[in-house]
């Protein structure tokens, strides 16, 4: 797993992942990233909705 510095957390594939509600979610793609910020209308997975919040520095 590699975590980003403003995005997703990116892991190798395939996957299958279980909510925190017992759904499975597979994956068969190479390299999947899964949502930290929580602002996906995917969650767990990335949809890069972080992209239109960034951040920014004082």
């Amino acid at each position: 797993m590699t975590y980003t510095a403003e995005g997703p957390a990116l892991i190798e594939g395939p996957v299958e992942l279980v909510t925190a509600d017992g759904r499975t979610i597979r994956s068969d793609r190479c390299l999947v990233a899964l949502c930290l910020c929580r602002r996906s209308s995917i969650y767990p997975l990335c949809d890069t909705s972080h992209r239109r919040h960034r951040r920014t520095s004082d």
